[in-house]
């Protein structure tokens, strides 16, 4: 018979297959997030809430001969396969898993799931690296004194791990908490981008600040432009003078109710693309120079469509409708409408009520484009059920995508 090795490899194989060891790893995660919780969370106002964590930390897990990384990360932490190799590398240091169970029982105490913590710990390793005592605890007690709450200091964890585990995340939220004018803002901002969060406030951010500020926008514009552009508070200076030199060329100036939004129109594109768009929009609606920035000035978002649907709008409105391109070039939010949802089946309604007489002819295709979905049913279809008892249902039709018969005019 060939004898059964008990060495060390075999002896460390059958122990992460015991389901005794499992059993004891379970109990010890659930002691650490009871204490955890206990001490982390429930009172921040005590001077010393968690001095005697690091003896409970340190007796929570036993000892490996050695500690399988990789294997961790897939049997405990919830990663998949190639998350795992992937982050393994950056951790390969760690000898012993005290660290991260005690790591894993903070972000479970503080609520997140299991799908949460896979995802920070993917996008973040070194968070198991943290420590709980001397780092992640003190966050959480210092933003829970900014009024943030459990499920708001959870949702910064899974959107900014990496930030989260420094503790000079909190030095700075105060400003963007104002700054952006609630929790909330702040929260949805991080979705969009977390690098602002390590931005340096007295040299980069608050001169960006200063700067929107100068070119007319108020305390709202600015939160709302941050909220949806958060690289304006990390970005150097020069690109933020950039971007507002670029929205003036176009037709947009300083002040103007539009131009926060050309602002965001153009933000982080190059000169060459913008020139493009601009050409494209010139060729496609048959555009001059001057009513390109006309169209630009009423509506800058026109810069941030898709050739692809400029040219469907293009198509549409001139070819089938029969608008002028200078027409459309003074009404462009037009081309910000859905066409299968809003152009399309409300120029089809329209075209069969003046076809039947039932509207007059000089009725202005564009005022029942810019009624509310409601207001243009109440307005256009409801008046008319007697005369035209299949009206409804044909624009409930056209809707859908659909060309009822009686929509098809020649």
């Amino acid at each position: 018979m060939v004898p059964i090795s008990t060495g060390p490899s075999a002896r460390f194989s059958a122990e992460l297959d015991s389901p005794t060891r499992q059993r004891r790893r379970a109990a010890a995660m659930l002691r650490l997030r009871s204490c955890i919780l206990t001490h982390l969370l429930s009172s921040h106002s005590a001077a010393h809430p968690i001095s005697p964590l690091h003896r409970l930390l340190s007796a929570s897990a036993s000892q490996s001969p050695k500690f399988a990384v990789e294997q961790y990360l897939v049997a405990t932490c919830g990663l998949t396969g190639a998350q795992a190799l992937k982050a393994s590398a950056k951790i390969s240091h760690l000898k012993s898993p005290t660290n991260p169970d005690a790591v894993l029982a903070f972000l479970a105490g503080l609520g997140l799931s299991s799908t949460d913590v896979a995802a920070v710990i993917a996008t973040d390793p070194n968070f198991l690296c943290t420590g709980v005592e001397r780092t992640l605890a003190p966050v959480v007690i210092d933003l829970a004194r900014l009024g943030l709450s459990h499920a708001e200091i959870a949702r910064l964890v899974s959107l900014a791990p990496g930030h989260f585990r420094c503790r000079s995340i909190v030095s700075n939220l105060p400003y963007y908490l104002s700054l952006l004018g609630s929790k909330e803002n702040l929260l949805h901002a991080l979705k969009r981008g977390t690098y602002f969060l390590s931005s340096d406030l007295e040299r980069v951010t608050k001169p960006n600040v200063a700067l929107l500020r100068e070119c007319g926008l108020d305390a709202s514009d600015i939160a709302k432009l941050c909220r949806a552009m958060p690289r304006m508070l990390s970005t150097k200076t020069e690109r933020i003078q950039a971007m507002v030199a670029c929205a003036e060329g176009l037709g947009v100036p300083r002040g103007s109710g539009m131009f926060m939004r050309a602002l965001y129109a153009v933000h982080f594109l190059s000169k060459e693309k913008i020139t493009a768009k601009v050409e494209y929009l010139k060729n496609t609606f048959r555009w001059s120079d001057a009513e390109v920035r006309i169209a630009v000035s009423k509506a800058p978002n026109v810069l941030t469509k898709s050739e692809e649907s400029l040219l469907r709008r293009s198509e549409f409105l001139i070819s089938k409708v029969g608008m002028l391109p200078a027409y459309i070039a003074h009404r462009p939010v037009m081309l910000g409408y859905s066409l299968e949802g809003r152009l399309r089946p409300r120029s089809y309604a329209v075209k069969f009520l003046k076809e039947k007489g039932l509207v007059d002819q000089d009725r202005d295709y564009y005022t029942a484009l810019m009624l509310g979905e409601k207001a243009f049913v109440e307005k256009f279809i409801c008046p008319h059920k007697e005369a035209a008892p299949h009206l409804a249902e044909d624009y409930a039709a056209a809707c859908r995508g659909e060309v009822p018969t009686r929509f098809n005019f020649t």
